[in-house]
């Protein structure tokens, strides 16, 4: 047995993410039981995250009731897009008012949009499962794709849910009355259907629920399957099965990460890991280590929504459900360690339409509200004014024998703040035993530095190797087991979470 009167020091960076999958005693100590409104940090540790506040200050025009959803929020040509109701506008990125260019809309489903340049002028073109797809220049004039004529592929686009380019080619489908049907253009032509220069439609046998370009093919989601289609033009276009097995629970869930695709399946966040050959395309599963919290979501939501942050290899799910309030939507971050998925639960955000756009300035990741409202995402200290509820918590740690007592002496924490930090620091002992005393909560702030994680001695000044801050923090309290705690309510400034160091010396055994 160690000796009782000797401290003794244990020290572990955090690593590993949201783990909800094991019990306790089978996590590492740098994993999280709990881990709210941070994410795994491209640093390392875990971050907690940006807030969101309104792009737009005035509310996107209603159509005919106060209750309508932003379907469509994206940024083209300087401008922001958003469409609710039966209209779609256009505003100036922290402008007040909203410039309609598209009135003769009957009521829509979620939007999908796609950006363009066949005869070398920039477009985008958006579906919405009710309408004809509609295509917009960088004037914002609206054009009707028209329906299916004489000499041209039957199947009318009207209707369509999912539009994308492939080799310049347009593809459509979700139309209702052909749900397992896609429809593509004559070449460099989105509104030309003539068979005889290029057009056509392939079936599926599967109701379709997506599409995604990746690599130089169209990969085709469905409920049950999923196909890809390759080739260049409808003489040597062709579709193969990837999986018949597993399906996409719903096409807004989809997305190019970190080299793959990404979705949301029936049994979790999946990946389809692929390479240039044909036919090489394997699925796996990501979410184990969160699967309840997927479980919880996937059957009752009833919008889903997702981003890519590309400068923090990030993807962001979120599960809105009716009746919900914005408090209580949650949601997941998944971000690519090394090689490695580290998660993270969202909790207080509830787009009803997301989208990414890079350019020159950086990352814009934009949603749109179910309160009307567009919002940008990284940005501020605060959900639009509400402070951020984050919460981490470690795994209860025994440091090798939890039937020997342990004196805390003292805790520190490595960690890099971006301003001021207010934050709470919990000990708890014994798996929380509501009879086990709590020691107060001790403050996590700027101004408790009394080291830096640098260059000099541990115990006195500083230890390490990086010039971040490093907070001693006498404790109190004793148990067989303890856990760490940081709850941070607040609207200060992000600031990452490294790790943590605990001393203590050894009390009797039980």
């Amino acid at each position: 047995m160690p000796d009782s009167s000797q401290v003794q020091p244990v020290n572990f960076p955090l690593q590993g993410g949201l783990v909800l999958n094991k019990s306790t005693f089978a996590m590492q100590p740098g994993e999280a039981l709990e881990l709210q409104n941070f994410e795994p940090d491209i640093e390392g540790g875990y971050r907690r995250i940006n807030g969101f506040a309104k792009l737009v200050t005035n509310i996107v025009p209603q159509t005919s009731a106060s209750t309508e959803a932003v379907l469509l929020s994206i940024k083209f040509n300087n401008k922001i897009v958003a469409a609710r109701g039966e209209k779609i506008f256009t505003a100036t990125e922290g402008d007040n008012s909203w410039t309609a260019i598209d009135t003769g809309r009957t009521s829509a489903g979620v939007y999908d949009f796609e950006t363009f340049n066949f005869d070398g002028n920039d477009k985008f073109i958006v579906a919405d499962g009710n309408n004809a797809p509609t295509v917009f220049n960088t004037s914002f004039a609206a054009t009707d794709v028209s329906s299916a004529g004489s000499g041209e592929v039957s199947t009318a686009v009207t209707g369509a849910k999912f539009v994308k380019v492939l080799k310049n080619h347009m593809f459509y489908a979700g139309m209702s009355s052909t749900p397992q049907e896609i429809v593509f253009s004559v070449p460099f032509d989105e509104d030309n259907f003539a068979t005889g220069s290029g057009a056509g439609s392939i079936k599926v046998d599967d109701t379709i629920v997506g599409l995604k370009v990746f690599r130089q093919d169209l990969f085709i989601f469905c409920e049950n399957r999923i196909f890809k289609l390759s080739g260049s033009s409808l003489s040597d276009f062709v579709i193969t099965p990837v999986t018949r097995d597993i399906g996409c629970v719903n096409g807004q869930t989809i997305q190019e990460f970190a080299g793959d695709l990404i979705f949301l399946a029936p049994d979790g966040l999946r990946t389809v890991a692929g390479t240039a050959r044909i036919g090489d395309v394997e699925l796996g599963t990501i979410s184990s280590n969160v699967q309840p919290l997927f479980n919880s979501n996937i059957a009752t939501a009833t919008n889903f929504t997702s981003v890519v942050i590309p400068n923090k290899t990030q993807y962001r799910v979120f599960f809105s459900k009716s009746g919900v309030t914005e408090a209580l939507t949650e949601g997941a971050i998944c971000s690519l360690r090394g090689q490695t998925f580290e998660f993270a639960k969202l909790k207080g955000i509830k787009p009803s339409s997301t989208s990414t756009f890079v350019d020159i300035s950086g990352t814009t990741v934009i949603h749109g509200g179910f309160d009307g409202f567009v919002y940008q995402q990284e940005s501020g200290n605060d959900f639009d004014g509400t402070a951020i509820d984050g919460k981490y918590r470690s795994p209860d740690l025994s440091f090798g024998d939890a039937g020997i007592r342990k004196h805390m002496q003292r805790v520190l924490v490595s960690y890099k703040p971006e301003a001021s930090v207010n934050a709470d620091l919990f000990l708890r002992y014994d798996y929380e035993d509501p009879d086990t005393p709590r020691p107060a909560a001790y403050s996590l702030s700027a101004a408790d530095i009394v080291a830096v994680y640098g260059s000099a001695v541990y115990g006195t000044a500083t230890y390490g190797g990086q010039t971040e801050p490093l907070l001693r923090q006498s404790v109190e309290g004793s148990g067989f087991t303890v856990a760490l705690r940081v709850n941070d309510n607040g609207t200060s400034a992000p600031y990452a979470l490294r790790g943590f160091g605990l001393e203590y010396q050894v009390g009797a055994r039980r």
